[in-house]
């Protein structure tokens, strides 16, 4: 009786397993020869909330510097600067066989070469409507340093001077000059000392707010280490949130009093205006100017239109690093 109770025991959980497998395969996956091959798991339940993912696995057909977006809205997105060349050989989990480099290529002159990612629309990005008038966001994925940050500014004539922040990844403001956020992910110096944090705008052109993790960010980002990131927006509440694979991250706010503007009666919302694009390693996706640049690989970038709970980012860090 033990037995048959073992082997029934051990069937359903192989179903269970085959139908998460299943359901795990991102969005977008499919049918053309090679499609979804190589792309790292989905949580079931973030898949409603997925408005864009990129894995650097999918290029846009017969333009190898573009990526295809994963996520539901299809906003697909520019490998700058270096096109093709920025698929590097390196999964950041063992479900992914690829990542995306981003860097400075000329550190010692004024230019406009760095390596980044992203798409820009003077009018808005329509694909980003996920992200007008929204309640919350969450921005995560996979980062590794691979060299020296802060990187030398080449926007001033001091040949020491570094930039005062590294970006990582975001979604643009609905008014952006290609620099302004609504959500980011990024190292940024905080009381003249540079910190891992969340950055959020509730209203295009208004303050925005920023959420410093207090560990030391080059502990929590070493070079040549793989490190799963997560930073959530509750644009109703004003409650920001910082995660290092999977644990919630101690911190503090930056910006004193009500900088969302959330005293009124809420609902509270985002502006209600189409984000104008994704920015990634740096500032002014659209390509006309320099700023931010991050030495580093990123894999396997999600943009949420919800913010989502520590148990399932916690779950999407464990399914993952498992697979």
């Amino acid at each position: 009786m033990r037995s048959r109770r073992n082997t029934l025991t051990a069937t359903v959980a192989a179903l269970l397993t085959a139908l998460a497998t299943t359901a795990a395969a991102p969005s977008g996956a499919g049918a053309g020869a090679g499609e979804g091959a190589g792309a790292g798991p989905v949580l079931p339940s973030l898949r409603p909330h997925l408005a864009a993912y990129y894995d650097f696995e999918h290029s846009v057909p017969g333009n190898p510097a573009r990526e295809r977006d994963l996520g539901f809205s299809r906003t697909d997105i520019d490998l700058i600067g270096g096109g093709a060349r920025m698929r590097t050989k390196e999964g950041a989990h063992r479900g992914s066989r690829t990542s995306l480099q981003v860097r400075q290529v000329t550190p010692d002159a004024k230019g406009n070469d760095d390596w980044k990612a992203g798409v820009y629309g003077p009018s808005g990005v329509p694909t980003l409507q996920a992200f007008n008038a929204v309640e919350g966001m969450t921005v995560m994925g996979w980062f590794k340093m691979t060299g020296p940050n802060p990187a030398l500014n080449t926007n001033t004539v001091a040949p020491d001077d570094r930039y005062g922040a590294v970006g990582l990844a975001g979604v643009l403001s609905g008014d952006s000059d290609g620099h302004a956020v609504r959500g980011l992910l990024e190292i940024i110096e905080v009381n003249g000392e540079l910190r891992l944090v969340a950055l959020g705008r509730r209203v295009d052109g208004a303050s925005s707010q920023t959420f410093a993790a207090s560990e030391n960010w080059r502990t929590l980002l070493p070079v040549g280490e793989w490190v799963f990131l997560a930073a959530t927006f509750d644009f109703g509440t004003g409650a920001m949130a910082l995660y290092r694979d999977g644990q919630r991250l101690d911190g503090f706010y930056t910006v004193p009093g009500d900088p969302w503007d959330l005293s009124g009666p809420g609902p509270h919302r985002t502006s209600p205006t189409n984000p104008r694009g994704i920015k990634i390693g740096g500032s002014f996706p659209q390509n006309t100017a320099e700023r931010n640049p991050c030495a580093c690989r990123m894999d396997s970038l999600m943009f949420l239109d919800s913010a989502v709970g520590g148990d399932r980012i916690r779950a999407q860090y464990r399914l993952a690093a498992a697979h």
